[in-house]
């Protein structure tokens, strides 16, 4: 063999040695991607909170993304809330003859919102003999409207009271009631308070995972969060735990770049980072909730070769989770005592 060809069969070695380490390199920086094909399952988040520690909760407005491959399925709704003098301030409407249901519908204001505090219409079925949202068909004997007194917003001020009144009073002019409502300033007293005892009971608890070392895949990061009972939420970007129970919100919420899941291959999308939620005063303690949002982030963790951390950045340990342990448990009986125990209809309410 001559010395020219044996340099050149040398050159081609080493070029063949930087190719595969090229690629090799390139493929320990791309992120990790599923093992398997993905199927989505559809949506059932109530979408509506975006959880944060301290900040305040959307409002549920949110669009479903459709699922490649998937048959769209409706999203499970809520039951509709019910009036509540925990929660509301409530004005009776009184009629001197039954209304038929759908008069009573043609004459309902289109918005159910004075401000930003939702109200609520309700109706005596006058051969039932119970309270229920009007529909058609039916006839009605007496009225009662109320607005929620407080929320993550805040509490009802005199403004929104005087639109939830102006609304409810064009109501009664039109199916022919006589309204009586509380005094304003005693409901904003009421709301007031509430909204004091709302802001020092409330507890949304966060924790980040960020990736070690390899980026993650969109489609590897859900189906790492599928294994623990995760599905697609309403919105891009976030993965739930349903709750139990037929509409109830979502025990935990990971929340990851929206925009990663919206790229035109999310799998080739690298994800660093996403956030574990629980909003305490959704889901009733029994559930054992916060035990899930610890055990989900360890495991999770692992799983994705994550380090777990607070807002600020600083690593939590086993004795951070026993403080919130201890802390959550006074919150608890905080709210029974109040009659809001997490988990009950009003205190998703309020704490919405």
């Amino acid at each position: 063999m001559t010395l020219t060809a044996a340099l050149a069969i040398a050159a081609l070695a080493v070029v063949a040695v930087l190719a595969l380490h090229a690629w090799w390199t390139a493929r320990g920086s791309a992120p990790r991607r599923a093992d398997a094909p993905r199927v989505d399952v559809p949506p059932v988040d109530a979408g509506r909170v975006e959880p944060s520690l301290g900040g305040e909760a959307g409002d549920g407005g949110e669009r479903v993304e459709p699922m490649l491959g998937v048959e769209p399925r409706p999203v499970l709704q809520r039951r509709a809330a019910r009036l509540d003098a925990l929660v509301d301030a409530i004005a009776t409407l009184a009629v001197d003859a039954p209304v038929t249901g759908d008069a009573v519908l043609s004459h309902l204001p289109p918005t159910r919102r004075a401000g930003t505090k939702p109200f609520l219409i309700e109706a005596l079925n006058a051969d039932g003999g119970e309270w229920e949202h009007p529909q058609p068909g039916r006839r009605y004997r007496e009225f009662q409207a109320g607005v929620q007194l407080a929320n993550r917003h805040g509490a009802l001020n005199e403004i929104e009271y005087s639109e939830f009144v102006q609304k409810v009073q064009d109501f009664a002019d039109g199916v022919g009631a006589a309204p009586d409502f509380p005094d304003m300033l005693d409901v904003v007293a009421r709301a007031r308070e509430l909204d004091a005892f709302a802001s020092a009971h409330d507890a949304q608890l966060v924790m980040q995972l960020r990736a070690n070392s390899v980026a993650w895949s969109v489609g590897y990061l859900q189906q790492c969060a599928a294994r623990h009972g995760f599905v697609p939420g309403a919105v891009p970007g976030r993965l739930v735990l349903p709750g139990a129970g037929d509409g109830a919100p979502p025990v935990l919420v990971l929340a990851f770049d929206a925009q990663a899941a919206l790229a035109d291959d999310p799998n080739q999308s690298a994800l660093r980072e996403a956030t574990l939620s629980l909003d305490v005063p959704q889901t009733d303690e029994a559930a054992e909730p916060f035990a899930a949002w610890q055990r989900v982030g360890r495991e999770l963790a692992e799983e994705l070769d994550a380090s777990l951390v607070d807002e600020a950045g600083a690593p939590i340990s086993l004795h951070a989770f026993a403080t919130i342990d201890e802390e959550l448990r006074r919150l608890y009986r905080a709210l029974e005592q109040r009659d809001l125990a997490a988990g009950t209809p009003a205190a998703r309410r309020l704490f919405s």
